[in-house]
C-alpha cells in the first residue's frame, strides 16, 4: 500500500495532517510509514494508492478547503486493505 502526503512549502496544516495520518495509520494496525511530498499540491492532501482520500482529481498548488479528515483516511486505509487481501497482495 502506498500513502502519501502532499504539500505545497510552509503548509500550516501539514502538522496536523501528518499527525492525522500517523493515528489512523496506528489505528489500522499498519506501519507508520508514508511518502512526503512538497510541490505544487493542493495541500495539505493524503493519498492512499494514488487516490486522494476527499476525492479531489488533483489541481495545482493550493490551500485546501477540504482538509482530509480521520473518517476519510480511515474509509480509504479500509478499502486499500480489503482490496490488498483480495487481490492477495500484501
Amino acid at each position: 500500500m502506498l500513502i502519501e502526503l502532499r504539500s505545497v512549502p510552509d503548509c500550516p496544516n501539514l502538522v496536523p495532517a501528518r499527525e492525522l495520518l500517523r493515528a489512523c495509520l496506528a489505528e489500522h494496525g499498519l506501519p507508520v510509514e508514508f511518502v512526503e511530498l512538497v510541490g505544487e499540491y493542493p495541500s495539505p492532501s493524503v493519498l492512499v494508492n494514488g487516490t486522494d482520500v476527499m476525492g479531489a482529481n488533483g489541481g495545482g498548488a493550493s490551500c485546501r478547503l477540504d482538509l482530509p479528515t480521520a473518517v476519510a483516511i480511515r474509509a480509504a486505509l479500509t478499502a486499500a486493505t480489503r482490496r490488498a487481501g483480495r487481490d492477495g497482495v500484501g
